[in-house]
């Protein structure tokens, strides 16, 4: 059977890392290349933590290449609070033998489209949106080609994680997200925050099992560190939040979904407490076509099995 191609856009931190050894370990998916943009870490840093995971998922080595190092008007903004300096929880996680591919994220984004077929490839996006944006920008037709694209981003039905308003990834290139769901993509899916919270999030026995499995497994527990430090005075115990593997499950195992619905969505721009939110008309008050699906819940069971699966954890 054909795999399916993806292409895994990243700010890379330690919740990237988990998502993207998970796709690249399912079989029935293809990754054929990563693209690094700034988000949690500058993009360079995100490039590298990028390579750092495909050697320790050691499955085959998509290439990965990079993109938009700033958001498209505004400052960059790191997550060091969350993922560490570094991203990988500042503990030295570095690359031993992979190197960043020669070209540009966003050009070599379009190539692959226009070198398939139409509908062919999904477009995951675990990060700010600003690469989708520029590609978006430069060749509008192109990327009507992509079959999905699926983002981590939104706070979903819930709250922020980075204002109470606002998910991070949107806040953090808010510009670029409303140039996103404005666009008239066929497929696009938000998979908010609130999806990985409550009976979803990681728990000591589950960081426990995953951390005891393998190298991989260990990996994608310590570079967390930064997280599950933050968690416990957050949520009052050792509890992990896997905003991206959520996503990544959501993509490529939509078994695992509870609750994922179609709405007008817009994202507010403007300078002032709500930059960022992404303001879904649940009760369908704008009269609007709904342009984006809003996955709000995982089937937490379903969802913690196929990270298990994935990360070949017994």
């Amino acid at each position: 059977m054909e795999r399916q191609k993806i292409i895994i856009d990243t700010d890379c931190g330690s919740d990237d890392a988990m998502a993207i050894a998970m796709a690249l370990r399912d079989p029935n998916y293809e990754v054929i290349m990563c693209t690094a943009v700034a988000g949690n870490v500058r993009m360079k840093q995100a490039a590298i933590n990028t390579l750092t995971t495909l050697e320790y998922a050691n499955t085959y080595y998509p290439p990965v290449y990079e993109g938009c190092d700033e958001p498209l008007t505004r400052d960059w903004v790191g997550a060091a609070e969350t993922h560490g300096y570094d991203g990988m929880g500042d503990i030295g996680y570095v690359p031993k033998r992979l190197k960043v591919s020669e070209g540009n994220g966003v050009l070599k984004m379009l190539e692959a489209l226009d070198n398939n077929p139409d509908k062919s490839i999904d477009i995951i996006a675990l990060g700010p949106l600003t690469n989708i944006a520029v590609a978006l920008r430069l060749m509008p037709e192109t990327m009507k080609k992509v079959r999905r694209l699926v983002v981590m981003g939104t706070a979903g039905l819930g709250t922020g994680n980075v204002t109470p308003l606002a998910e991070f990834n949107i806040w953090q290139d808010a510009e670029a997200a409303k140039a996103v769901t404005k666009f008239g993509f066929d497929n696009l899916i938000y998979v908010g925050w609130d999806a990985c919270l409550l009976d979803a999030m990681l728990n000591k026995d589950d960081i426990q099992r995953i951390r005891e499995s393998s190298e991989l497994g260990k990996m994608c527990i310590d570079s967390n560190c930064v997280l599950l430090n933050m968690n416990t005075e957050r949520f009052g115990d050792k509890f992990l939040d896997m905003a991206d593997p959520a996503a990544m499950a959501a993509a490529l195992y939509p078994e695992c979904i509870d609750k994922c619905d179609k709405y007008y969505c817009e994202v507010d721009t403007n300078d002032g407490p709500s930059y960022g939110a992404v303001i879904v008309d649940y009760y369908h008050f704008s009269g609007k076509k709904e342009n984006a699906y809003i996955c709000s819940r995982l089937k937490a069971d379903k969802f913690k099995e196929y990270i298990f699966k994935t990360l070949g954890v017994e």
